[in-house]
């Protein structure tokens, strides 16, 4: 989400400015796919011209830090304090030359990530520590567990069972592909 208020986009391509650390930073962590909504076009009296150069700015940078704005980029504008474009799209006598669907629209449009369920158990281990027990951390790749499931720890082959499973510090029985997990083991 990038502020088009002048003075407020601009810092954002400074030095330590937002638009560049979360573009870089979402580049690095394997975003594949940006929307990069432009808040605030009420300012503007929802202007093309300020949409447009706004754009012109951006592409150029997304393209330095690895992202095609052609293909990996859905821009769309907004104004988030009179709630036009999140919703609904944006009416056509406030912005005649926006054809966007609105943001929630176009997340819900969004083609279903694939979770892979049907697969064995995978958590590559991102962190680990003991707390009267080993406790790893991770996201799940594949598959699904629950608690007193037996598990075999690779490259070595130790067998482990599934004491506790934590998601967003919440006990549950079951974690599933897709979910950030702390689980603790036996063995």
């Amino acid at each position: 989400v990038i502020s088009t208020r002048t003075g407020e986009f601009e810092a954002g391509f400074e030095r330590q400015g937002q638009t560049r650390e979360h573009a870089m930073l979402a580049k690095s962590t394997g975003v594949k796919k940006l929307i990069v909504v432009l808040n605030k076009m009420d300012v503007h009296d929802w202007s093309k011209e300020r949409y447009d150069s706004c754009i012109a700015k951006l592409k150029p940078f997304l393209k330095k830090v690895g992202f095609n704005p052609e293909k990996d980029c859905q821009f769309m504008p907004i104004s988030g304090q009179q709630g036009h474009g999140l919703i609904k799209a944006v009416p056509k006598d406030i912005c005649p030359w926006n054809d966007s669907l609105g943001l929630v629209p176009y997340l819900d449009s969004l083609p279903r990530i694939q979770r892979h369920l049907d697969l064995p158990m995978r958590l590559p281990i991102e962190g680990k520590y003991s707390d009267m027990g080993a406790i790893v951390m991770g996201k799940i790749f594949s598959g699904s567990t629950k608690k007193g499931a037996n598990l075999m720890m690779m490259p070595n082959r130790v067998k482990v069972t599934v004491a506790n499973i934590l998601t967003d510090d919440q006990e549950t029985d079951v974690c599933m592909s897709g979910d950030n997990v702390k689980i603790k083991l036996k063995g």
